[in-house]
């Protein structure tokens, strides 16, 4: 993608946004089927923060105010269920007020947002397993269990450290990295999705399939996470440890893209006949991909700059809605969670945020809130 052809979907991005806005409103979008349309879910989802999340970062791209103001009270909104939390109330504060408290709290300086962003670091901080060296991540009996999905949540923590000086929230953070490095990532750089420990003791216990077609196989979306949270984890620290970790995902992940490099929504399927892509997978990876490149020497920088690009090239060309303006998704075939079949073969609004995040990038937009 050169930069007429990048300028050009940014340009194609505002309408839609703004279509977003006025479609949306004030509903909180976690899916969309074949309409197009998306659902309404209850704040408390994991999922809560990506449309504020694309609203702030359409205003800082565009500086045009009416993204701000559509973004602006939700860091407000998802405070409730710090002081209410419910089942869903749980490690994913990081996706919940990264996108809204922490960057309202980056573009305007808002005093209430980082209270809120901090309020939430504490929550999360609170989840840690200091025996196993973990972030717990589900509620109710899964007292051991952690996934690779937190790699994304612990920006939160860094962020914390950097905001308020006090380094325990980055102990915290690379304490759990360095354990989902020995015990996620596998040693050909596909990642598990699920491990369980004995709570009490910490002890290793097993990996569970989860969203993945099977224990041993290859989640794309869980690989998309592994590859851009453990970018991310080497950006806010500069312990090498994390990008070579970062390199090996990416490279099993950029080698076992089929021909339109869009993944399956595992990489490990027994046939691949009838079975859905994940588009989420695919701009999850291609925004951190940007991460690695920006933090390699230059000799190295080509691999996984043109990775990202060939990515975006075809998420913009195959799977955008372009052609639908009364479409409220960005993109099509996404994958939820197949094994549940929940969330097939339809839009996910973090594919959306993601796809809209790695174009930023290459923009030129530099804030970073992971």
């Amino acid at each position: 993608m050169n930069r007429e052809t990048i300028a050009d979907v940014m340009g194609r991005l505002e309408p839609k946004v703004d279509h977003m806005i006025d479609a949306i409103g004030k509903r909180s979008p976690h899916f969309a089927d074949a309409s197009g349309a998306y659902d309404d879910r209850k704040t408390d989802w994991w999922t809560s923060g990506f449309w504020p999340g694309i609203l702030w970062l359409m205003y800082d791209v565009t500086g045009k105010e009416h993204y701000k103001e559509a973004a602006w009270p939700w860091d407000e909104t998802l405070e409730y269920w710090l002081s209410h939390p419910t089942e869903d109330t749980h490690h994913d504060v990081g996706f919940q007020y990264l996108q809204t408290a922490v960057v309202k709290f980056m573009i305007t300086g808002d005093s209430n947002a980082k209270r809120i962003g901090l309020n939430a670091a504490n929550y999360l901080a609170g989840r840690y397993n200091p025996a196993g060296r973990f972030i717990r991540a589900w509620n109710g009996d899964k007292n051991g269990w952690a996934i690779i999905d937190c790699m994304m949540n612990v920006s939160l923590l860094f962020w914390a450290s950097e905001t308020t000086g006090d380094p325990r929230y980055k102990h915290i953070a690379m304490s759990h990295a360095d354990t989902a490095a020995r015990v996620f990532i596998r040693e050909d750089g596909s990642a598990n999705h699920i491990a369980v420990f004995d709570a009490e003791t910490g002890e290793f216990r097993e990996a569970l399939g989860g969203q993945g077609y099977a224990a041993e196989s290859a989640w794309s979306r869980g690989a998309a996470w592994a590859l851009n949270g453990f970018a991310n984890t080497y950006r806010r620290t500069g312990e090498r440890r994390y990008l070579d970790t970062a390199k090996r995902v990416a490279h099993f992940f950029l080698s076992a893209l089929p021909e339109d490099k869009v993944p399956y929504w595992d990489f490990r399927l027994p046939t691949l006949e009838g079975e859905p892509r994940d588009t989420s997978a695919a701009a999850i990876a291609a925004s951190g991909l940007l991460e690695i490149a920006d933090a390699v020497p230059a000799g190295e920088r080509r691999l996984y700059l043109q990775g990202a690009h060939d990515i975006l090239q075809s998420l913009t060309e195959r799977y955008a809605t372009w052609d639908r303006p009364e479409a409220q998704a960005i993109l099509t075939g996404a994958t939820g969670h197949k094994p549940a079949g929940q969330y097939v073969d339809g839009s996910l609004i973090y594919g959306d945020y993601y796809y809209i995040e790695a174009i930023a990038k290459l923009y030129g937009w530099e804030r970073r809130v992971y």
